[in-house]
């Protein structure tokens, strides 16, 4: 298992992060689609080949590329073909960066095969992955809105190997309080990527409510009737049990990345140093136990 971080959460100009980030000794950076740091989608081809070459001469990989769209993924069908022109645009840049990973919020995926919504996600998706694997790309859709069971059923219903599984431990515990070890094994045969991020889940709350205010930029609303529903911390300080965790993704066969995710917080810098070390020393002790 390799660790990576992503770039735009260390708050830094593009080129500086991913130099910060190859001096911590990581393997590899996460790098977003779009964000008020840059656009890949509005890049020049000379601009992506200088970006992929300053990734390479400083020892890095890109793991993965952002592509979240944010507002309801792809639960609206009226959307849904501008959604997927764009997510098409993003598999093919990523591509140009030599990442054949793409990860996403879709949207909270229905349990229930015979929801509406759950149709219409599903059209959209099996016409992005089978997009994806033409040009052998993922799109890894993110753990979270749903069940890692409603997730794996979905992903089967697709039938494409363009789509997999972003693993967040994080967003399961603090959004569904469910164990990532259990959905680590129902989705293995779907995960490409992981988020290293950690949380507390304090009251049970409605993923589609969550989500839905999350969509519309009312999440602090939401908490303000509700009290506080789940808190993002540093790595090693929430719920994950990042032991039998880590455990777990090796005993799939995983041998992706780790990349860190610290989306909160007063330092985000230093926390991502601590989480490198929390991560390379969990690492170190599942090798030495084998």
């Amino acid at each position: 298992m390799k660790i990576g971080v992503i770039t735009d959460l260390l708050q830094k100009p593009l080129f500086e992060s991913i130099s910060w980030a190859a001096g911590t000794g990581v393997e590899g950076v996460q790098l977003y689609a779009a964000s008020k740091n840059c656009n890949l989608l509005e890049m020049e081809l000379s601009q992506l080949h200088e970006l992929k070459a300053h990734c390479n001469g400083s020892g890095l990989l890109v793991s993965a590329v952002c592509g979240d769209l944010g507002g309801h993924g792809f639960q609206i069908a009226s959307e849904n073909t501008s959604r997927i022109k764009t997510s098409r645009q993003i598999i093919d840049v990523s591509k140009l960066l030599g990442c054949r990973i793409v990860t996403m919020h879709i949207g909270v995926v229905p349990a229930s095969r015979d929801d509406q919504v759950y149709k219409i996600m599903l059209t959209a998706m099996q016409e992005l992955g089978s997009y994806a694997a033409k040009s052998n790309a993922v799109v890894a859709i993110e753990t979270g809105p749903e069940p890692a069971a409603v997730l794996k059923q979905f992903l089967d219903d697709a039938g494409t190997e363009g789509l997999g599984v972003n693993l967040d431990p994080a967003n399961l515990i603090m959004v569904l309080n469910e164990d990532p070890v259990k959905a680590v094994h129902i989705l293995k045969d779907h995960i490409v990527h992981t988020h290293a991020k950690d949380g507390i889940h304090y009251r049970k709350c409605a993923p589609a409510k969550v989500y839905d205010a999350f969509a519309r930029g009312g999440f602090e609303q939401l908490v303000a009737e509700t009290g506080e529903l789940f808190a993002e911390v540093p790595l090693g300080k929430g719920s994950v049990n990042w032991d039998s965790y880590i455990k777990a993704l090796d005993e799939i066969g995983f041998d992706g990345f780790l990349t860190i995710e610290r989306e909160v917080g007063e330092n985000p810098e230093q926390d991502i140093k601590m989480a490198i070390e929390f991560l390379r020393h969990k690492i170190s002790k599942l090798k030495s136990a084998i």
